[in-house]
C-alpha cells in the first residue's frame, strides 16, 4: 500500500478483543510494508555496524604500512557511507509510510463505526474519547507501527556486531556481548511505573479535551448566564493537572534515557581500559582496539531504538486499548447471533412493532408516542432505529420489526433508507444550506418543501443577511460549525427540513419541536401531516398541538403501551396521558379524582332539591 492508494477501499475487519490484539491485527496487515522498511532498515544498519570492523582494518594496514589493503579499506569505507546513506533515506520514507498508512487504516475504521454507531456513539462512549481516539491516539499508534521495522533493524545490527566482536577480537568481544544485553534490558523495570504515568497523563488529557470541546459546545448559554468564567476556571485546573501529570511522566522517560546514556558510558570506559591493557600485555592489536571501541561507540546509536520501542508501545497500547473499545461496540448492546447473511428488506408499506413496549404504528399512519420519562423516550427512538437494546423480559435483545422483519438483522445502509430517526439535538455541519440536503433521500420531496414544512422562511432570511455580498440564493448561503449562528429552534427547524426532504419508508422524530413557540409549532404540525401523507411518521412529543394532528396516539407509562386512541379521546378518559399532557401536578390529580366528582355530586343534588321546591 503506498499513500498514493490510500484511502483503503476496505480497512478490513479489526480484531478489537484487547489493544495487543489490535496492534498486531494492524501489524498483519502491513507485512508488505514491515518487510520493505525491514530490508532498508538493514542495509543501513548493517553499514553502521560494518564501519567499526574497516576503521580497524585500515589502522591494522596503518600500522603494517600495507598499502593496497588500506585502499581497499578505503573503498569498503565508501561502499559502506553510500549504503548507510541510501538506507537511511529508504528506511524513514518507507518507516514514514507505514505510519501513514497505518494511521489512515485506524481512522477509516473509526469513520466507518461512528457512521454505523450514528448518535448512539456518544452514548456509549465520552465525546472526549472519542476526540482524543480520533487524533492523538491515532497517531501514537501510527508511531508503534513505523518504529517496528527500524527497531528489529536495530536490534539484528546490535547481534551483528557482538558476534562480529567475538571472531575479530575475542578477548574483548565476550565483555562486549555480556554488557549489550545489561543495556538493552535495564530500563524494562522503569518501563510499567513509566506507562503507569504516561497513562495517568493521557486519562487526565481526555478530560481536559471533553471539559473543552463541552464548554465550546455550550459557549452560547454560557455566555446567556453568565458562566464563562466558572468554566474557564475549571478548565484552567483541568490544564494545571494535566501539566503535573506531563512533568511527572517525563521525569519517568528522563531516568529511563538517562540509564540509556549512563550505562553505555560506563561499558564504553570498561572496554578501553580492559582493551588498553590487553594492547599492553601484547593479547590485543592496536587495530582490534580501535574496531572494539568504535563497536562499542556506534552501538549507542542502534541501541537508542530500543527505548523508542519500548516508549512507542508504553504510549500505544493503551490507545490501542481506547481504539479497540469503541471498535469494538456493535449496533447491538449484546451480541447477535451470526447469521449468514443479512435478511431481505422488507415489502413497502409494513406495519413497525416494538415488542419490548408492544408500540405498533400502522404503515401510512401519522402515530404520535408519549412517554413520561424522557430518558425511556431517548432509547425507544434509538431502538426504533435498529440499534436494539437488552429490553426483553430475560435481558434478551428485543428487536424492532418493520413488516416482520428485525431491523438489526438488515444491511446497515438498507436499515437506515427504511427508517430515520432525528434524535433531540440533530447536528448541523458547517457548508452550504444546499450541502445540509445533499443526503441520500427518494427524490419525492423536494428541499423547498421540506423547507416550507417545516417553516424555515425567516431561516433562510437570516441566512441570506449574513451571506457575503453576490450570494443571492439562500442554498449558497453557509451554515457555521453546528449551526451556532442560528438560534436553537432555527437549528431545529433546518433539522427537521434536512429529515423531511430524506423521505424515508419510517420517519421518526424525537421532540422536533421543543425550541419552537406554540405558533410555529401548529404550523410545523400541519406540514408535517401534510408532506408526510401515506408515510408512515411516528413522533415522541407531548405538545398537544402535535398530538392533536396525529392519526393515532399511544401512551407508554412503565417501559409498556398504557392505553392507545386519539389525542381527544385519550385526554378525556385516560387520567395518566391528561397528567403528562396537561403536566398536572399530584395534588392537582388527586383533586381531579376525588374532589371534583363531589363538587358535581353536591351540584347535582342542589338542582335536584330547586326543583323539587319549584314544584
Amino acid at each position: 500500500m503506498q499513500i498514493s492508494d490510500l484511502p483503503y477501499p476496505d480497512p478490513g475487519v479489526p480484531d478489537a478483543r484487547s489493544g495487543p490484539r489490535f496492534l498486531l491485527w494492524l501489524g498483519r496487515g502491513q507485512i508488505g510494508g514491515q518487510i520493505k522498511s525491514l530490508c532498508w532498515g538493514l542495509v543501513h544498519f548493517c553499514g553502521v555496524a560494518g564501519l567499526p570492523y574497516v576503521v580497524g582494518m585500515g589502522v591494522d594496514a596503518v600500522v603494517r604500512r600495507d598499502g593496497p589493503r588500506l585502499l581497499l579499506d578505503g573503498a569498503l569505507l565508501v561502499l559502506l557511507g553510500v549504503a548507510i546513506s541510501a538506507g537511511d533515506a529508504m528506511l524513514h520514507r518507507t518507516a514514514v509510510t507505514n505510519w501513514i498508512t497505518a494511521a489512515a487504516r485506524v481512522q477509516q475504521l473509526l469513520a466507518r463505526k461512528t457512521a454505523e454507531l450514528g448518535s448512539a456513539l456518544t452514548r456509549r462512549v465520552a465525546a472526549g474519547e472519542v476526540v482524543a481516539v480520533s487524533t492523538g491516539d491515532v497517531e501514537k499508534i501510527g508511531w508503534f507501527v513505523e518504529a517496528v521495522s527500524r527497531f528489529l533493524a536495530a536490534g539484528f545490527s546490535v547481534v551483528v556486531i557482538c558476534v562480529g566482536l567475538l571472531f575479530y577480537a575475542p578477548s574483548i568481544g565476550v565483555v562486549v556481548a555480556i554488557g549489550v544485553p545489561v543495556l538493552a534490558l535495564s530500563v524494562l523495570p522503569l518501563l510499567p511505573r513509566a506507562t503507569q504515568r504516561a497513562d495517568v497523563q493521557r486519562e487526565k488529557a481526555g478530560k481536559a479535551t471533553e471539559l473543552a470541546s463541552d464548554t465550546v459546545a455550550g459557549l452560547r448559554v454560557l455566555r446567556g448566564i453568565g458562566g464563562e468564567e466558572l468554566f474557564l476556571g475549571r478548565y484552567r485546573e483541568a490544564s494545571q493537572e494535566v501539566r503535573k501529570a506531563a512533568v511527572r511522566s517525563a521525569r519517568m522517560w528522563a531516568v529511563i534515557a538517562a540509564i540509556q546514556v549512563l550505562l553505555p558510558g560506563a561499558l564504553l570506559i570498561s572496554v578501553v581500559w580492559y582493551g588498553s591493557v590487553l594492547v599492553l600485555d601484547g593479547r590485543l592489536e592496536v587495530g582490534e582496539l580501535v574496531a572494539a571501541f568504535s563497536a562499542v561507540a556506534t552501538m549507542l546509536y542502534p541501541l537508542r531504538h530500543f527505548e523508542e520501542i519500548a516508549m512507542a508501545y508504553s504510549f500505544s497500547r493503551p490507545s490501542a486499548q481506547r481504539a479497540a473499545r469503541v471498535l469494538s461496540l456493535t449496533r447491538t448492546d449484546a451480541p447477535a447471533p451470526a447469521a449468514p447473511a443479512a435478511a431481505t428488506a422488507p415489502a413497502p408499506g409494513g406495519d413497525l412493532y416494538d415488542p419490548a413496549t408492544g408500540l405498533l404504528a400502522p404503515a401510512g399512519r401519522f402515530t404520535a408516542v408519549v412517554c413520561g420519562d424522557p430518558d425511556l423516550a431517548g432509547r425507544l427512538a434509538e431502538r426504533l432505529g435498529g440499534h436494539p437494546a437488552d429490553d426483553g423480559p430475560a435481558g434478551d435483545r428485543v428487536s424492532v420489526l418493520l413488516g416482520g422483519v428485525a431491523l438489526d438483522e438488515l444491511a446497515l445502509d438498507t436499515a437506515r433508507t427504511l427508517v430515520l430517526v432525528q434524535d433531540k439535538d440533530p447536528v448541523l455541519l458547517s457548508g452550504t444550506l444546499r450541502e445540509l440536503f445533499a443526503v441520500p433521500a427518494s427524490g419525492a420531496v423536494e428541499p423547498g418543501a421540506a423547507l416550507a414544512a417545516a417553516q424555515c422562511g425567516d431561516v433562510l432570511d437570516a441566512l441570506l443577511q449574513s451571506a457575503p455580498d453576490g450570494v443571492e440564493d439562500p442554498m449558497d448561503a453557509r451554515i457555521t460549525e453546528r449551526g451556532r449562528s442560528l438560534s436553537g429552534g432555527q437549528r431545529q427547524r433546518l433539522a427537521l427540513a434536512r429529515s423531511l426532504a430524506t423521505d424515508p419508508e419510517v420517519l421518526v422524530l424525537d421532540e422536533p419541536t421543543s425550541a419552537v413557540d406554540s405558533h410555529t409549532e401548529a404550523r410545523i404540525a400541519d406540514g408535517i401531516t401534510a408532506l408526510r401523507a401515506g408515510r408512515t411518521t411516528v413522533v415522541l412529543a407531548s405538545s398537544p398541538l402535535l398530538l392533536d394532528r396525529a392519526d393515532r396516539v399511544v401512551l407508554i407509562h412503565d417501559g409498556t403501551v398504557a392505553a392507545t386512541g386519539t389525542h381527544r379521546e385519550l385526554l378525556h378518559g385516560e387520567p395518566l396521558y391528561r397528567a403528562v399532557v396537561t403536566r398536572e401536578t399530584e395534588e392537582e390529580q388527586r383533586v381531579a379524582r376525588t374532589e371534583l366528582p363531589r363538587l358535581e355530586e353536591a351540584r347535582l343534588e342542589r338542582a335536584l332539591t330547586e326543583i323539587e321546591e319549584s314544584a
